[in-house]
């Protein structure tokens, strides 16, 4: 060593009297060293309740449970019920020291409780930190949350990443205003149309909680009706939520809440919002500053204090259906939230699923409909076109679009736009020959044909372009378009009608509105805008295909469809008219040609009962490779009701094919078996597969195996 570095390395021999004192009295005002933070290593503990009972963030079905940890005496007061904390998790039992097990990685979690004592027997391990003292999980979330990971024999914790938000700091930093006092009473304004829509408004305002299933009159007052239903709910000093399918129905609501409250009585719960102003504003709701709530799926678990009324809008729409586990869909989350809290339940939309008809048939629901005359008042002309009619027009053999809907179009076109529903996207989905209407598949993978831009040919699973096409069945050169995409469409209308302009709203761009000025307006289903002072007439093409779908949900779905864009057509005393193109006999089309989707969704649950489907019996879906479902059937202890239908294959998903979530990967050959119960069996039967599945994790190993309750989708 140098002599330099044995000068800097000599201590304080030879330092300056001045450099001395500083040391010495330094030393004397150090204080005692503290507990390192994460280990609270020799920490003393908190005076009373020492033991944090707390949820780990850990999504696997065999540590579903809650874990103790000793709370430091300087976490006292932030650890409180609710935070978001830090702890370490996986610590073996003989990682101890000092008597407080250490070691394991951190995880995030939520203080459930703080206890006089731990039922467990070992040293327990520190919280690591309490990451915000904001509580976040109250008691009533948290019953909610273990209330739906039970019926969709889910974790806990999985259900809490759906239902509380992530954080920000800065969210929380800023306060939340101070609560308004409660609105007056409003009037019942176009409730009055429906024949118990009155008394509905008046149990809300005076502090019932009723229940009630309501079929929407056509007609974009669906909002403001929403709006006065939470209006009556806060006029009695109670809270309401309001969930929709998506951000464009949030606008509509969030709008004539505005209009009819003003500012700052509710909040709106998007995804548009961006993550830091959507957690303020869930933060607003969770301190009661807000007693309202707008939004879309994610806002079925918002906070409201003191619920009196919750409100589903379209439960139909497959964006209620969540996409991460436990899979939950937003009606079955309010239906269990009117029952914990006890407070009102509203269901509305224009059309009527078999769920809706099954609670006004239990009784659970009372209907809150319009009459005959009013229907009539509020709903457009409807008009089918079927195959005898297509098969005698020449007009539509050349160019797809019967006369009929040519002449609905150009007399709607006198009056205002005309809405073009198609059920594709794109510019020719699906190509078929025009011989003998064989679907064109691909020779070398047997997925269907699509026809591009510039006439080319390509496969939908491979991708391999077909130049030499000819039918294996007919013999036949030449194809048809077995069903036309919006493009396409909008093509051949913007050719047929050259000064009138043409717009399409569809996955790459939705429109929200458009002008009451003529144009033609050419969408995918869902993705209608609303017209100023509604569409002249509307055009449903290619309804065959979307009844001919292999789904146990094909006509309600399309009925459901056809309904929602009729709604945006004037009423047929203005002129409004609606063209269908399918086959005018079968029941959903007639059930449109009535306006009574009421009528429809009880024959299909009648009809459901009969066979034991769906709503009627509880239903469970168990997919995987073979030897995996196999071996999970043959563990599962069953409810003695349980009947098991299957496994069959699932079909495999092609490279460039579409994949649903949770489906097996490309290439891989699943099978899937269908579990069904009586009513009544099925939480026994949630319990079963969820206990099975967590034996299944904590042995580890094996191939994946998913399970779902419920499947919205059961073919």
């Amino acid at each position: 060593m140098s002599s330099a570095d044995g000068d800097r390395d000599g201590g304080a021999e030879g330092a300056p009297p001045e450099q001395l004192a500083l040391i010495r009295e330094s030393v004397r005002q150090a204080k005692v060293p503290r507990a390192k933070p994460r280990t609270w290593r020799g920490a003393e503990l908190a005076g009373e309740l020492p033991v944090a009972r707390v949820l780990v963030d850990k999504g696997v079905l065999h540590l579903d449970r809650y874990f103790d940890y000793a709370v430091p005496a300087e976490l006292d007061a932030d650890a409180q019920p609710g935070v978001r904390v830090r702890v370490r998790f996986g610590a073996g039992r003989h990682r101890v020291r000092d008597g407080r097990r250490e070691g394991g990685g951190l995880i995030d979690g939520f203080l459930v409780e703080r206890l006089a004592e731990s039922d467990y027997s070992g040293p327990l391990a520190a919280l690591a930190q309490v990451v915000s003292p904001e509580p976040v999980l109250s008691a009533e979330l948290l019953g909610l949350a273990r209330a739906v990971a039970d019926r969709y024999a889910g974790s806990l914790a999985d259900v809490l990443q759906l239902a509380v938000p992530p954080r920000s700091a800065r969210a929380e930093q800023k306060p939340s205003p101070a609560p308004l006092p409660p609105p007056g009473v409003p009037d019942a304004g176009s409730w009055g149309r429906y024949e118990r829509g009155a008394g509905f408004l008046e149990a809300l305002a005076s502090g019932g909680a009723p229940r009630a299933v309501w079929n929407a009159l056509p007609g974009p007052e669906w909002s403001e009706e929403i709006a006065r239903a939470v209006a009556a709910t806060l006029a009695s000093g109670r809270g309401a939520l309001v969930v929709v399918p998506d951000g464009r129905a949030a606008g509509r609501v969030d709008a004539a809440l505005t209009a009819l409250l003003g500012e700052g009585r509710h909040a709106l719960l998007t995804a548009d919002a961006g993550p830091e102003k959507r957690y303020r504003q869930w933060l607003a709701v969770r301190r009661g500053a807000v007693r309202a709530v707008v939004g879309t799926r994610a806002a079925m678990f918002a906070p409201v204090q003191d619920l009196g009324l919750v409100v589903i809008w379209d439960d139909g729409d497959d964006s209620h259906s969540e996409l991460h586990a436990p899979q939950p869909h937003a009606r079955e989350v309010l239906l269990l939230r009117a029952a914990l809290d006890k407070c009102g339940f509203l269901l509305g939309s224009w059309s009527c699923t078999v769920e809706a008809a099954q609670l006004v048939e239990s009784g659970w629901a009372r209907p809150l409909v319009a009459s005959r005359e009013q229907v009539r008042v509020a709903a457009p002309l409807v008009r089918t076109v079927g195959d005898g009619d297509l098969a005698r027009d020449e007009a539509a053999r050349a160019a797809r679009l019967p006369t009929l809907a040519w002449q609905a179009v150009r007399e709607g076109l006198k009056h205002g736009p005309v809405l073009v529903q198609v059920p594709r996207r794109g510019y020719v989905p699906r190509m078929a020959c025009a011989q003998c209407r064989a679907a064109a598949r691909c020779r070398h993978c047997a997925g269907p044909l699509e026809g591009q831009d510039g006439g080319v040919l390509r496969c939908a699973w491979c991708g391999v372009e077909e130049n030499s096409w000819h039918c294996p069945e007919c013999g036949g050169f030449r194809l048809r378009a077995q069903v036309v995409g919006a493009r396409r469409t909008a093509e051949e209308l913007g050719r047929a009608f050259p000064a009138v302009p043409v717009r399409t709203s569809g996955r790459e761009q939705v429109l929200d509105t458009v002008p009451g000025t003529p144009a033609l307006v050419v969408s995918t289903p869902g993705a209608e805008p609303v017209a100023e002072g509604g569409y002249a007439a509307a055009l449903l093409l290619d309804g065959w295909a979307m009844l001919g779908r292999p789904d146990l949900r094909a006509g309600e779905d399309a009925l459901r469809r056809w309904i929602a864009a009729g709604s945006l057509v004037r009423p047929q005393g203005v002129g409004g008219t609606v063209v269908v193109v399918a086959e005018p006999t079968l029941r959903p089309v007639q059930a449109l040609v009535r306006w009574d989707p009421v009528g429809h969704a009880v024959r299909e649950l009648a009809e459901r009962a009969e066979l034991g489907f769906p709503p009627v019996s509880r239903m469970a879906a168990v997919a995987g490779a073979g030897e995996a479902v196999a071996e999970f059937l043959a563990a599962v202890e069953l409810p003695p009701d349980a009947e098991v239908l299957g496994p069959v294959p699932v079909p495999v998903v092609l490279a460039g094919g579409p994949r649903r979530v949770g489906g097996p990967a490309v290439g891989e050959r699943w099978e899937r078996a269908l579990i069904r119960v009586r009513p009544g069996s099925g939480g026994a039967l949630a319990a079963a597969l969820k206990g099975a599945q967590a034996a299944r994790m904590a042995r580890g190993g094996g191939d994946v195996v998913r399970v779902r309750v419920d499947p919205p989708d059961i073919g």
